[in-house]
């Protein structure tokens, strides 16, 4: 299972994005630990329970197939 992280610097087109561990576009501060999964559909699921009033999305490059925006 990989570590993922949420971006909490907003997106330009508003999303916010899930990232995984070792990304280039990792964030360097300002993220929240989601916890080890094995999917990154997982790790938007969890990002969405803990903030649910954010528009989530995957990481195009780390975690494509999720990335829907």
């Amino acid at each position: 299972a990989d570590g993922y992280v949420l971006n909490l610097n907003q997106q330009n087109n508003g999303d916010y994005e899930v990232h995984k561990e070792g990304c280039s576009y990792f964030p360097k501060s300002n993220y929240d630990e989601l916890g080890n999964f094995i999917y990154c559909s997982s790790a938007v699921s969890e990002a969405k329970r803990k903030h649910p009033y954010k528009k989530i999305n995957g990481c195009y490059y780390c975690a494509r197939a999720c990335h829907t925006t």
